[in-house]
């Protein structure tokens, strides 16, 4: 009976990697919340609330949490529609759609200014302290110039490729939480020490009324929508209908515990001078505000230095973020015409949105130098409201029209909740006009010239053609034996296509062609269709050398963001028996022995695995087997025989050797007949082939293999059987076999047993061995 493994793709199919743990996806949502927003916000805030910040930080968080919910849903149920965007428009229709992407694509860009602003005050803060010469430059004036500069360098950052991992993600975010736990520990410690704190709260706690708690809330809304980004990232998240709504629900918990205690601390321990209310003082800091309080408060003076890097850190990440995301949002409406076709141009080379990137940059530079930090703030806003409101529409109406949809979260008490949603963020947004009259004037003028440039052109054209889906040759049977050979060019397929083809061939199984398509960080892994279209002549070669074989073929091309990820999870997703990987004999990745694609796999393969090192291929008459024992040599040995008995109409010689050492004894030539022995048991077909079996002496092992090579056509050679720490220190002779000898030589290693894999993650592999073991 033949196997089932567990696909969950059709043959041909193009499929997504989803690589974002629960873990990632939620460091990713708190990153988000507690950015820039935390650093920048705060002292403005507490100037506009007084002590009452504090609630306006707990209020914002149930705000947050009604809208919270709608996108757990919607992201649960449209874990690929990459946000709030394309969940409008699927549900309120084209104009409505239009307008969420024109409003997000305005909200993440202006976001993007008030963090480089926040970056501008900070380096110019650092500049000062540091003694750098001002060039004659205000503070103000130095902060616009160091402003400017990074939006230039991100832009560039973003046109290039360039993007931090989901791993120096996570540490910074997790860094981020820590030094704000040192200020709060700090903090408490300084309130500790006096009684003031408790009067500053139980003295005028709303100096300006609930009103300033209001508009505080409208101010500081912005720092709460980084969960959007969770939603926006569904197509990459691992098991969504769990994990979003998960993530979405942990990330505002921490992000707004963190947001009410920093608060408390900044009105409890600041040192305002004398006469003036700490929450006064923190208003008059406004920016740097949260960066006085650390001078106040952490040992050695070295509060404000600490606070200023944080910030640093804080809003470059953020900024490279919104860059991205706004970049994006424009991309995703010029390539479905609301936007100029060429938003949705893709760098030939860099497989980036570079002029949707341009655009946005520029966009940020405009608002930047044109709007006051406050009106910034309030302005990004203004924007999320809105954009959360029409969100919380979309909920309701697929619902009601939609309630065949496979959700993994529903909000509950439903309709009620949306409907408090919307209130609530429209009220919000209407209340920040008494605050800052100017947001909303530019709000309201983006949104009219949005209308109108929909109403007048975008209406009009036909949507854009979307990329098709490569759906390649199909496999009528599932055979018990597969062989996975992942390919990047046409001669790797053509080579590797062949090898796969004929150990299928004789295994009666099948080859299962893959084709791995990195998508840039800059584009949503449904956008990586865009270049599929080499894929398919790779993966047709493989057909070509497959159907010379008479052997079936299983076809996909994967969008991924890691290609060994996409490997490993393809290989373990198929219930692979063998990958088969290529190497030309050397590598462009610095510090790797096989490349960065296949060093992670052969270290700890989920399969067995081979690693062809390919030359020209020429028809086989004799193949040499090098055999030390074990079951890495057997694996050879079976291989080895499998690519023989492929020759017609007469199979290829096999020659089996073994090394002796110098001055060997007769113990040694007995372990070395024992070892030829063993690495033959087992194998059916041998007696098929003619096979010399050579007992050579030499004084290197490899540099015999070598000398013994000339007259063959291939080698297959086993991994060497050492411990697990042995080739973590030393290297590998089979790969000095591979890159020096004429011909092409096979690599084989059985897969890791589960003791071995967790002692190679657990300990070796964050030290990276380079070693095939």
């Amino acid at each position: 009976m033949a196997k089932q493994p567990n696909r969950s793709q059709n043959p041909g199919e193009v499929t997504l990697s989803r690589d974002l743990s629960l873990f990632t996806i939620t460091m990713i949502g708190v990153g988000g919340m507690i950015g820039a927003g935390i650093f920048v916000l705060t002292g403005i805030a507490a100037g506009i609330a007084g002590p009452a910040v504090v609630l306006a930080f707990l209020l914002n968080g149930l705000v947050t949490l009604l809208t919270a919910m709608s996108y757990a849903e919607l992201g649960s149920a449209f874990p690929e529609a990459g946000g709030g965007y394309l969940w409008i428009k699927e549900a309120l229709g084209n104009l409505p759609g239009f307008l969420s992407g024109w409003v997000s694509w305005y909200a993440h860009a202006i976001a993007g200014s008030l963090y480089a602003l926040a970056f501008g005050r900070f380096a110019a803060e650092v500049w000062l302290l540091s003694g750098l010469t001002t060039f004659g430059l205000s503070v103000g004036q130095l902060s616009l110039g160091l402003m400017t500069v990074i939006i230039l360098i991100f832009t560039a950052i973003n046109y290039i490729g360039s993007s931090e991992t989901g791993t120096v993600g996570n540490l910074l975010t997790v860094s981020k939480i820590f030094i704000l736990g040192l200020l709060v520990f700090f903090g408490i410690l300084a309130m500790l020490r006096t009684d003031v704190w408790q009067y500053r709260f139980s003295e005028g706690f709303m100096p300006n009324g609930f009103l300033g708690v209001l508009i505080a809330m409208g101010l500081t809304f912005i720092a709460f929508e980084g969960y959007e980004i969770i939603a926006q990232s569904g197509e990459e998240v691992i098991d969504p209908r769990r994990n979003i709504p998960r993530a979405i629900f942990v990330s505002i918990g921490i992000a707004v515990l963190i947001y009410v205690l920093v608060g408390i601390v900044a009105v409890g321990a600041i040192r305002p001078p004398e006469g003036m209310r700490a929450y006064e003082y923190l208003g008059e800091r406004g920016e740097v505000a949260i960066v006085q309080v650390a001078k106040d408060i952490f040992p050695f003076g070295i509060g404000g230095i600490v606070l200023l890097l944080s910030g640093l850190a804080s809003t470059t990440s953020a900024l490279n973020a919104t860059t991205y995301s706004s970049s994006r949002v424009s991309f995703a409406m010029g390539r479905d015409n609301n936007l100029p076709k060429m938003f949705a141009e893709i760098h030939p080379t860099r497989h980036t949105p570079h002029l949707a990137v341009l655009a946005t940059g520029g966009l940020m530079l405009v608002f930047a130098w044109t709007l006051p930090i406050e009106d910034v703030a309030s302005s990004a806003s203004i924007m999320f409201l809105l954009l959360f409101l029409l969100v919380n529409l979309a909920v309701l109406y697929l619902r009601n029209q939609r309630p065949d949809l496979d959700r993994g979260f529903r909000v509950p008490w439903f309709p009620a909740i949306p409907i408090l949603a919307i209130f609530s963020n429209l009220f919000l947004a209407v209340n920040l006009f008494r605050y800052s009259s100017l947001a909303w004037y530019a709000a309201i003028a983006w949104i009219v010239l949005g209308a109108l440039a929909h109403s007048l052109y975008f209406s009009k054209l036909e949507a854009m053609e979307k990329p098709k889906e490569i759906l390649l040759e199909e496999v009528l049977v599932s055979r018990d034996y597969s062989v996975l050979v992942p390919v990047e060019d046409h001669k790797q397929a053509r080579i590797l296509g062949k090898v796969a083809s004929v150990l299928a061939c004789d295994q009666e199984g099948e080859v299962l062609a893959l084709h791995v398509v990195q998508v840039p960080q800059q584009l949503s892994l449904p956008e990586g269709r865009l270049f599929l279209k080499d894929g398919r002549s790779y993966l047709e070669e493989v057909i070509k050398q497959a159907k010379m074989c008479d052997v079936p073929v299983h076809t996909i091309i994967r969008l991924s963001r890691n290609v060994t990820n996409a490997i490993r999870q393809t290989a373990i997703e198929n219930a692979s028996d063998l990958i088969v990987l290529g190497w030309p004999g050397y590598t462009s990745s610095p510090g790797r022995l096989f490349g960065s694609v296949a060093d992670p796999i052969v270290d700890n393969p989920p399969a067995d695995v081979v690693i062809v090192r390919y030359r020209e291929w020429r028809p086989l008459k004799r193949v040499l087997v090098p055999v030390s024992g074990g079951l890495n040599s057997r694996r050879a040995v079976r291989l080895a025989a499998s690519m023989a008995r492929a020759e017609r109409p007469e199979a290829a010689a096999l020659t089996l050797l073994h090394v002796l050492p110098t001055g060997y004894t007769e113990a040694d030539h007995v372990r070395g007949t024992h070892a030829v022995k063993e690495s033959m048991e087992g194998i059916a077909g041998l007696e098929e082939l003619a096979i010399e079996t050579r007992m050579v002496e030499g004084e290197d092992a490899y540099s015999t293999i070598l000398q013994e090579s000339p007259g063959h056509d291939l080698i297959v050679i086993g991994a060497s059987e050492e411990p697990l720490f042995r080739n973590f220190l030393v290297g590998t002779g089979p790969e000095r076999v591979a890159r020096n000898a004429e011909m092409t030589v096979m690599m084989v290693k059985r897969r890791s047993s589960p003791i071995h894999s967790f002692m190679r993650k657990a300990i070796l592999e964050p030290t990276k061995p380079k070693a095939l073991e």
